[in-house]
């Protein structure tokens, strides 16, 4: 007999599934912790940040595309603004962002049997003097090139992003930058692009949906399309420090390489703020040592969600603030004369998951506007005044005047 793992018994009035796709190991170790994990767990903070202002939402964040814009302006960022940008993230020399370049690779590879495409732009006037070490590192280590816009005509630079966005996510993110957003004080927009696209190893079939009841976390019970199969699971329960049990389910996608797991708790009458506190990089790990194959009868739904965030509180929660600020911020790296400042962060995210497997694209924005215009001073004669005609090199005053009146 079969254990019967039914998320629509299981979340009771919670309704929002906790959804991490994670890659199997990277060799590539910085005191003991795997660079991309770090990336991960500053995303799954930013997480719990959102999900805590909503506890009743829909969201959904890109761990890998917040750490990818955030890794490039660090590498624009001096000072204060770097110091912060280095204790979020966790590293800040040349030689972990090597490490952080070779990341990339297993993630794209063709052997994952998943489709993931990895893809980061800068956008900036063609006559704005970009620091040439800057471009040569975020060409190396994120391979992003520096793609030429106009801001002063918001409109089409924000086609021009939004184009590009939509092409690396295969027209899952649309419209990421809107032209309100842009204005003549622009003068760079960090873009990081997520595309993923996976098949279950174990599919369900089509004629085993069927509508049940879904009991969201407003209290509201909703009709949902419920997949459904029988088969072996790596399944497990865990515990968080404040003793409120969980359990994890791995679905693997074809090829193994890549995993969705899906976490809920024990009982129906607790609410998920008790558990996603404790969700991090250690937790997953911790899993491992819990997770064991099973039979079972799962029952899930078939979903599609989308969001938009605002990352600028997040971030300035997790002391990433000066960035922000027009009389803090540090690009002199970007720019030498060190007039950036970071006006927007926002990510744009969205996932689909049927009976075949999990489509999911996410795309992350930095928006960096000048701290001000150079207006060029006026000087107005339009009163009485004294004026001399003087020999410069000698300094002989040739004539003196005044003039009193037009």
């Amino acid at each position: 007999m079969p254990f019967k793992f039914n998320i629509v018994n299981m979340m009771g009035k919670v309704g929002i599934l906790i959804l991490s796709m994670l890659v199997e190991s990277v060799h590539c170790q910085w005191k003991h912790t795997q660079i991309s994990e770090i990336g991960s767990d500053l995303g799954m903070k930013v997480f719990n940040h959102v999900v805590n202002s909503n506890p009743t939402e829909n969201t959904i964040v890109s761990p890998h595309g917040i750490a990818s814009v955030l890794g490039m302006l660090q590498l624009g960022a001096g000072a204060r603004t770097r110091q912060q940008l280095n204790i979020a993230l966790k590293y800040n020399s040349y030689g972990i962002y090597k490490k952080v370049r070779r990341i990339h690779k297993p993630l794209t590879e063709s052997r994952n049997q998943s489709i993931i495409t990895i893809a980061n732009g800068i956008f900036a006037p063609s006559d704005y003097a970009i620091e040439q070490s800057f471009r040569r590192k975020i060409k190396v280590l994120y391979q992003a090139v520096v793609r030429n816009v106009h801001y002063d005509n918001p409109v089409e630079a924000a086609s021009a992003i939004n184009l590009w966005t939509r092409n690396q996510t295969r027209g899952m993110i649309t419209n990421l930058i809107s032209p309100s957003m842009l204005s003549g004080t622009t003068r760079l927009v960090v873009v990081s692009a997520l595309f993923f696209k996976g098949l279950w190893k174990s599919r369900f079939l089509p004629e085993n949906t069927h509508n049940r009841d879904f009991h969201a976390a407003d209290g509201s019970v909703y009709q949902v399309p419920m997949m459904s199969q029988k088969a072996t699971f790596n399944f497990g329960m865990a515990i968080t420090p404040t003793n409120v049990k969980y359990y994890i389910l791995e679905m693997p996608y074809h090829g193994g390489t890549i995993s969705m797991f899906v976490v809920v708790p024990e009982d129906y009458n607790i609410p998920l703020s008790t558990i996603t506190p404790h969700l991090n990089v250690q937790s997953i790990h911790d899993w491992k040592g819990i997770l064991r194959e099973k039979k079972l009868d799962i029952v899930v739904p078939k979903f599609t969600a989308e969001a938009e965030i605002n990352l600028e509180k997040p971030l300035s929660a997790l002391g990433i603030t000066d960035m922000f600020d027009k009389t803090k911020a540090n690009f002199g790296k970007i720019c030498r004369s060190g007039e950036l400042y970071v006006s927007q962060v926002l990510q744009k995210a969205k996932i689909e998951v049927n009976e075949d497997g999990t489509k999911a694209s996410a795309a992350t924005a930095a928006i960096m506007m000048v701290k001000s215009l150079r207006i060029i001073p006026s000087f107005v004669v339009d009163k009485p005044f004294v004026y001399f005609v003087r020999h410069n090199p000698t300094g002989t005053v040739l004539f003196i005047g005044q003039v009193s009146k037009p």
